[in-house]
């Protein structure tokens, strides 16, 4: 969304007004009885099982209580008749039930008398888990047949060929991180079309645009998200991690108008899925709107965005405390890391769709992507992954000038950086030490989206301040220029310049 769009308080007469979400204003009203029977409980029961045998130990839920299955994989839940699915936390060394690559790990209830019964069968996977990848899709964003052409012609196949470079039989799965489309209901067939051609199954996250801009409340406005993906919070398991997703974004009733806030039910069932996975152990959290970005500060705005974080964060983060964890989140348009104290990382993706399928680069300069994360027991390791280009494609050098405020200095842009790589620089040949790192405009998303003409497809793309410029002025003899950027886990990326051919370039 524009900065426009986030100021959306401000228009409804709400900016600097207290304003309290009760949680029995954020649930569904219960189902009225029918024939004299009292419908306010469901009993929810059945079987967890692999190879004909019983999974001890599995989770289950309808969105509002968890219990694990017991020695010979059954579980009894009374559940809420509000309640639309009872769903499972897929356990490690399971492969993801999929359709077309769309994860099925729920079944929707529809009672009888009271009572629904759903198994749950899964398969085994033929190798172990401890060791996988995944993949963050953040805002793939197609409001037209042509941006969904560019989906599947261009970001699908090349997330193809990047599974295809690792070894044989590497575990991949994929996160639709929000604003799968953009509003444009008909094309999320489309987005499916685009996850068979990439080949590894995804989870989905709800975005903004993913919602019912007509309904009445939030409860409302996932329907359409819920018909084709399930629920919009649970939560699954690969290896050594516990993977959950969030629905970060809150309607307020007025179509396009929302903001960034966990209910009070997801929060309390957080809570309970968590009492069952050991304090100290990695959590990735996925949710759409960033649980914090520095933006504002980018910006020297007085207040942060109430469509652009998450409000109540706080708690996610107290909640989140014990363990190691990581939020993947996207929105913004823009790549960025936020750290909240020593174990919280977040992952503020670069989109797949750029600057809303207007070129190659989101309106920071970071090139449209996606990101990538390597694990390996509980540790994680990620690089951001160019579309169209390898992934050693980690910086973008500019001649000197590019930035009017630095007449006399050339910039670089390294988009996945964060406080724990090094960006160094050499002059023929010669170790000048480290670029600084300044606040500025990307030079490329200048060229690209500066002015009311530009980019024709959206005028009101504009380019956005970024962190993640650095910089250094060379001297007037000066014929050559490496830049040699490190990353926190020590992979080293250089690029190589000759100062008279430098140009902006759209790499």
């Amino acid at each position: 969304m524009s900065q426009k769009r986030r100021t959306f308080l401000k228009s409804l007469g709400l900016a600097g007004v207290g304003v309290t979400l009760t949680p029995n204003l954020l649930q569904a009203q219960p189902r009225k009885p029918v024939r004299g029977k009292d419908l306010s409980i469901v009993t929810l029961s059945g079987k967890v099982q692999a190879n004909g045998k019983g999974l001890a130990g599995v989770a289950v839920t309808d969105g509002y209580n968890v219990v694990l299955t017991d020695a010979s994989g059954r579980y009894e839940l009374e559940s809420n008749a509000t309640a639309e699915f009872v769903y499972i936390s897929i356990p490690r060394g399971y492969d993801f039930p999929n359709e077309q690559r769309v994860a099925r790990f729920y079944r929707r209830i529809n009672p009888d008398r009271g009572r629904f019964k759903a198994d749950f069968t899964l398969q085994p996977l033929a190798q172990d888990d401890t060791r996988h990848n995944f993949v963050v899709w953040a805002d793939p964003q197609i409001i037209s047949e042509a941006d969904a052409a560019e989906l599947k012609t261009k970001t699908a196949p090349d997330l193809k060929q990047l599974v295809g470079s690792y070894p044989k039989d590497t575990l991949f799965h994929g996160v639709g991180c929000g604003d799968l489309v953009w509003d444009k209901f008909e094309l999320f067939e489309d987005y499916q079309q685009a996850l068979a051609i990439a080949g590894i199954p995804f989870f989905q996250v709800i975005g903004n645009h993913d919602m019912n801009l007509d309904a009445r409340t939030d409860d409302g406005s996932a329907e359409k998200f819920k018909e084709l993906f399930g629920p919009t919070y649970y939560s699954f398991n690969r290896g050594e991690i516990h993977y959950v997703v969030l629905d970060d974004v809150f309607f307020i009733g007025t179509a396009k108008k929302y903001i960034g806030y966990l209910t009070e039910r997801q929060l309390a069932w957080l809570e309970q899925d968590l009492a069952n996975v050991k304090p100290g152990s990695t959590v990735v959290v996925n949710v759409h709107i960033p649980v914090y970005t520095h933006q504002h500060r980018r910006n020297k705005e007085k207040e942060e965005p109430m469509g652009g974080v998450v409000a109540n964060r706080r708690e996610l983060y107290r909640i989140l405390k014990p363990y190691q964890a990581h939020i993947m989140s996207g929105h913004t348009h823009f790549n960025e890391k936020v750290f909240e104290g020593e174990n919280i990382i977040e992952h503020v993706h670069g989109t797949v769709c750029g600057a809303w399928w207007t070129g190659p680069i989101c309106f920071d300069g970071t090139p449209s992507g996606y990101g990538v994360y390597e694990v390996n027991g509980s540790d994680v390791q990620w690089y951001y992954k160019p579309t169209g280009f390898g992934k050693e494609h980690q910086l973008r050098i500019y001649p000197v000038g590019a930035v009017p405020e630095k007449p006399e200095h050339l910039a670089v842009n390294v988009w996945n950086w964060d406080q724990a790589w090094k960006v160094e620089w050499f002059e023929d040949g010669k170790k000048m030490g480290e670029m600084q790192r300044e606040i500025a405009l990307d030079p490329l998303s200048v060229e690209l989206h500066a002015g009311t003409a530009k980019p024709a497809k959206h005028k009101w793309v504009e380019p956005q301040l970024t962190d993640h410029l650095f910089f250094a002025k060379p001297s007037a003899s000066a014929e050559r220029l490496t830049v040699q950027v490190t990353d926190r886990f020590q992979n080293i990326f250089k690029e190589e310049v000759r100062l008279k051919d430098l140009k902006l370039s759209q790499r």
